[in-house]
């Protein structure tokens, strides 16, 4: 570049001459440099992957009931206080006495309890109510828990994997299937009725529970529990497998579960019980015997030859 007035040759850039101090315009600026991300895009924060702005704040959510996240579920029933701890498969029933108060529960159901309570364990209506209980799968004693001195707490759980409820009975009557039974105030009748050959052939054995009077009853299952209510003259059909309990006011009889003896059995599902209400039922996700079934070609055969190993299929 050269000096138009004397000829100097000057810098590039320069905003005069050297010489003869001619000045020159000022250069037009560089343009600016472009901004990324563009203008309206969120900015990137340090040490993060979520653009900032992208997704908003979210206040803290309570974490969900039934997953054994405190306060649990209360019950109170004439001072006799229940908890459902842990809902789902692996339910706890914690039960708070008061002062000299009892609760009924099956034998072998207790997991802990206070210091001041009392464990007494006695056959429940005699002999022919203890020879019912055994004939149902049922344990011959009933374990009653007292505290004496002031409140007392008994934590009860059912042998198989699976949830509990807590029913406030009030003057009211439920059959109970076979194994579902875990607990109950001592003004609550329990025993063995006899459901006659429809009971039989239903595979719930020749007798049901029977539990009548006012106060919680505590039912088990294997697997979660859904209660259905039907209204008078309302039908409903479940596999005898998964019932749980039923309103004595709910009628039910047996049938097929499909058209034709051989299109019954071939369905898997064999008899049926078909309820009529009005009334509540109660059911259970899971089927044991189902399960027994599933679980029975991974348990070691008597043929094995004494190898003693499990087998798991071909």
């Amino acid at each position: 570049m050269t000096c138009p007035t004397c000829q100097a040759p000057i810098q590039d850039g320069s905003p005069f001459c050297p010489r003869c101090g001619t000045q020159f315009a000022a250069p037009p600026p560089y343009p600016p440099q472009q901004q990324y991300p563009p203008q309206g895009y969120p900015q990137q924060p340090p040490n993060s992957y979520a653009p900032q702005g992208a997704y908003p704040p979210q206040p803290p959510q309570p974490p969900p009931p039934g997953y054994g996240q405190p306060p649990y579920p209360q019950h109170g029933f004439g001072g006799v206080n229940v908890a459902i701890e842990h809902a789902g498969s692996f339910a706890l029933a914690v039960v708070t006495l008061g002062p000299e108060q009892s609760i009924q529960a099956e034998s072998g159901a207790m997991v802990s309890m206070s210091v001041n309570v009392e464990l007494q364990s006695q056959m429940k209506g005699g002999l022919m109510g203890a020879l019912k209980r055994a004939v149902v799968g049922e344990s011959v004693f009933i374990s009653t828990f007292t505290a004496h001195g002031g409140p007392g707490e008994v934590t009860l759980a059912p042998g198989p994997i699976g949830d509990i409820i807590a029913l406030n009975l009030v003057n009211q009557a439920f059959f109970v299937q076979s194994g579902s039974f875990l607990a109950a105030a001592p003004t609550i009748d329990i025993n063995s009725k006899l459901g006659g050959a429809k009971s039989f052939f239903s595979g719930e054995g020749l007798f049901l529970i029977g539990a009548q009077g006012t106060g919680p009853l505590l039912l088990s299952s294997f697997g979660a529990i859904r209660k259905k209510s039907l209204q008078p003259g309302e039908q409903y059909i479940v596999d005898t497998g998964h019932i749980v309990a039923f309103e004595s006011s709910v009628q039910y009889q047996l049938q097929k579960a499909a058209a034709g003896f051989f299109r019954s059995m071939t369905s898997g599902e064999g008899i049926v019980a078909r309820y009529t209400g009005p009334g509540d039922i109660y059911l259970q996700t899971r089927n044991l015997e189902a399960f027994a079934g599933v679980l029975k070609p991974f348990f070691p055969t008597g043929n094995s030859g004494g190898g003693g190993g499990f087998s798991f299929g071909s």
